[in-house]
């Protein structure tokens, strides 16, 4: 884990999916699988990279936890005056403190694992506002979290 400060926010323009951690492992594979299989990436031609985002925010309990509702964005970076096509949305990462966990490159099959030791990082000031998984296509994969409070580099 290192930290890192993100000085401009983010706007991720993709599909949106509504779930809870409960529901999670029955509804993120087949959405991940609908991203892929619609070609969502492609469509997105205002897209500042070929980096994929997967945003959750808009947490039930925002500020607070990730138990309940919250959306899981799957798209890429755009402008921020970007237009968003029909069927898809755009979210915001805010500019903020953020613990960043590297995941083995190429190894989708560990982000899972690696959001359980995240959430056991109970000395982090989460935020619960936007959290992000980010795929770049040489493989590497990072998960973002916000943080809040007083905490310093």
């Amino acid at each position: 884990m290192h930290m890192e400060t993100l000085t401009q926010a983010i706007h991720v323009v993709g599909i949106e999916l509504r779930t809870t951690n409960l529901e999670a492992m029955q509804t993120i594979p087949p959405y991940w699988q609908r991203f892929a299989t619609e070609g969502v990436l492609g469509q997105l031609q205002s897209r500042l990279s070929d980096e994929v985002y997967a945003v959750y925010t808009h947490f039930e309990n925002a500020g607070s936890n990730n138990q309940g509702l919250y959306s899981l964005v799957l798209g890429a970076a755009v402008p921020a005056g970007a237009g968003v096509p029909p069927g898809m949305v755009r979210v915001v990462v805010p500019a903020s403190m953020r613990a960043v966990f590297e995941v083995e490159p190429g190894r989708q099959d560990l982000v899972g694992p690696k959001w359980m030791e995240i959430w056991g990082h109970t000395e982090l000031p989460k935020t619960f506002i936007a959290e992000f998984e980010r795929y770049s296509p040489d493989g590497n994969i990072q998960i973002s979290i916000g943080l809040g409070g007083t905490w310093h580099l």
